[in-house]
């Protein structure tokens, strides 16, 4: 495993638009292998309109940061408002937006890496409050993950989405000190 402290993190921008694309099409390969299609689908991100322009307002918006393992790209955070599909917080917030990690490095602390400097950024701003959503079906493993990194399962939501199956979503928060 890689120590967490070996890997760094440096702002992003419109000209990482193709590796955050690399990022979640590698993503949701692995997912997909794996007959876990709920979260992400089956079709690469980077052929998809939709998500093509997700990752422009991402990289263009100035909340993405990426994780460093020597001159690779193997992490994409991107923290920001909450998404208007999750249930609203009562106190001011960060909001991770997204988090994807290269799974050719899966177990080098990568995510929680990412995780623990978005709580950096949470702190720095003056907020005590870090939030995130992800996909909570299926086995719920993701759930798991952010649970393993602090935060606490909250609200429970469902996107409903036109021509597609509903996507079940649930919000973590962590309290930060």
């Amino acid at each position: 495993m890689t120590d967490q402290q070996t890997i760094a993190i440096r702002p992003g921008g419109p000209d990482d638009a193709a590796t955050v694309l690399r990022l979640l099409d590698s993503a949701t390969a692995w997912l997909v292998a794996r007959g876990r299609t709920g979260q992400w689908g089956t079709e690469p991100a980077s052929t998809d309109p939709r998500r093509i322009a997700q990752t422009d307002v991402w990289t263009t918006g100035g909340g993405l940061y990426l994780a460093m393992l020597g001159d690779t790209e193997v992490g994409a955070l991107v923290v920001g408002s909450a998404t208007a599909y999750v249930p609203p917080a009562t106190e001011p917030e960060l909001f991770v937006n997204l988090l994807v990690t290269d799974r050719a490095y899966a177990g080098h602390g990568i995510g929680a890496r990412l995780l623990a400097y978005a709580a950096e950024l949470a702190r720095e701003r003056g907020l005590g409050l870090l939030r995130v959503d992800c996909y909570g079906g299926d086995d719920r493993a993701l759930v798991r993950f952010y649970e393993g990194c602090g935060f606490t399962a909250t609200d429970r939501f469902t996107v409903e989405r036109p021509g597609r199956e509903p996507w079940p979503g649930q919000v973590l928060e962590r309290r930060l000190g």
